[in-house]
């Protein structure tokens, strides 16, 4: 998603956000950064699918089985891939060069939000500060950076 937006003192900011397929590592995730692997989560995966399978081909021909009970399975197996897709991280950054002169000088701001619904908020809101103020909040996401 990328915006141009024009500040309040007239130089011109690219807006923009990108989803991050790895969560970025920070100082507050320090002691919970060492990952077991996939090996266990594929693991699950494939008993449940095995399960699933033994499960209907084990069932007598004569049983019906009702709707509901195929889409609560349908949900249930789509609720964590829904989840992680929904709830990824989003980097989102704020940028210019400045005007020619070189007064203010180009500035960048970067941050991070998650969830897809929250990171249209956040840009919505930087947007909006930009135009107001010539700069993100300082109370968003978005930092500035060297």
């Amino acid at each position: 998603m990328d915006r141009q937006v024009r500040g309040a003192d007239g130089r011109q900011w690219a807006l923009r956000s990108e989803l991050e397929w790895r969560t970025p590592a920070t100082a507050d995730d320090f002691e919970h950064d060492v990952a077991g692997g996939y090996v266990s989560g594929a693991a699950m995966i494939a008993v449940i699918v095995v399960f699933v399978i033994v499960l209907v081909a084990w069932r007598p021909a004569d049983v019906i089985v009702p709707g509901w009970v195929l889409l609560t399975l349908l949900l249930f197996a789509l609720f964590f891939p829904l989840r992680w897709v929904l709830r990824r991280p989003w980097k989102v950054v704020a940028e210019t060069d400045g005007d020619e002169s070189g007064d203010p000088p180009s500035e960048r701001w970067v941050g991070t939000v998650r969830g897809m619904i929250k990171v249209r908020t956040e840009m919505t809101r930087a947007r909006q500060s930009i135009e107001r103020d010539s700069l993100p909040e300082f109370e968003g996401p978005l930092r500035p950076v060297e």
